[in-house]
């Protein structure tokens, strides 16, 4: 982890793969065979310019879900994988538990962040107050239907996740986020892909969906 993983980082087009962790019921390989034929649709329609690399947000490693399918996805297509943690003084476990088989480039959320701010001193704080103002309608929600608020840690997670895809795309000039499921419930750390469209960070074209 060094000022020159970004410049590393900046040479490949990331590719982001968001969907539930180790309670998805699903079988990993047929979820990552039906991922990795998205992504090659989606890349004969729009080319990438750059070598494709797998980006992974530090999960520990499942026999099901996300953690299990993204090294599938890799494989498929002969990929490595970068992987970007929460700092230790955020989440001391992150980096500590994550899976780093076929991890070629190691970041924190703090060096992405600030890469960010660089760019653009507010966006950080644009991004934070977007994921309170979620957190605050979710929970509101979940009291309606009698369920407790969402858990403390949510909140990292859902930066995390924005800003890795964020920083990547403004690093990398373009990026492509693929979802392992079509529908993604809005209490899950992934329903928070939509605060990076309203903040205009990933675009709808650059999301792939599954068919069903």
């Amino acid at each position: 982890m060094t000022p020159d993983s970004l410049t590393t980082l900046a040479a490949y087009h990331p590719v982001v793969i968001e969907g539930m962790g180790g309670y998805d019921p699903r079988d990993p390989m047929a979820v990552a065979e039906q991922v990795a034929a998205g992504l090659q649709a989606h890349w004969a329609r729009r080319p990438v310019s750059k070598p494709p690399l797998v980006i992974i947000q530090g999960d520990p490693l499942e026999p099901r879900g996300i953690s299990a399918i993204t090294p599938r996805v890799a494989e498929h297509f002969g990929l490595g994988r970068a992987l970007v943690c929460l700092d230790e003084a955020i989440a001391p476990y992150h980096a500590r538990d994550a899976d780093r088989d076929n991890v070629v480039l190691e970041l924190r959320y703090s060096q992405l962040a600030e890469s960010l701010r660089a760019r653009d001193p507010q966006a950080i704080d644009r991004l934070e107050a977007a994921v309170a103002a979620g957190i605050e309608g979710r929970n509101q929600k979940r009291e309606a239907l009698g369920k407790a608020p969402l858990k403390h840690w949510f909140r990292d997670f859902a930066l995390l996740q924005e800003v890795t895809k964020a920083a990547s795309r403004a690093l990398c000039g373009e990026i492509t986020v693929a979802h392992t499921a079509r529908e993604i419930s809005e209490f899950s750390v992934t329903g928070f892909y939509t605060v990076g469209l309203e903040l205009g960070w990933v675009g709808e074209d650059e999301l792939v969906r599954p068919q069903a």
